[in-house]
């Protein structure tokens, strides 16, 4: 699936070979995965989590809050 990660300032993170996503959401934290039903949902201070295909380790990114949008396998958040 193709994950985007966006700040008002840059783009920290683009790819389309992305297998999962962990999140920080309000109410705990959750995982998207390849073909995930489409979604729309905020985010809570915390990492995110990537993991790209045929990579052992993981990428993090620390956020303070956002917004997550999932929508015909495209990952799209808004991050602060």
């Amino acid at each position: 699936m193709k994950v985007e990660i966006i700040t008002p300032d840059t783009t920290l993170f683009t790819g389309d070979q992305v297998n999962l996503v962990q999140l920080p959401g309000i109410d705990g934290s959750f995982e998207v995965l390849n073909h995930h039903a489409p979604l729309i949902s905020v985010l809570t201070k915390g990492k995110i989590k990537i993991l790209i295909a045929g990579e052992k380790e993981p990428l993090w990114f620390e956020i303070k809050g956002g917004v997550i949008e999932v929508l015909r396998d495209k990952v799209l958040i808004l991050a602060e």
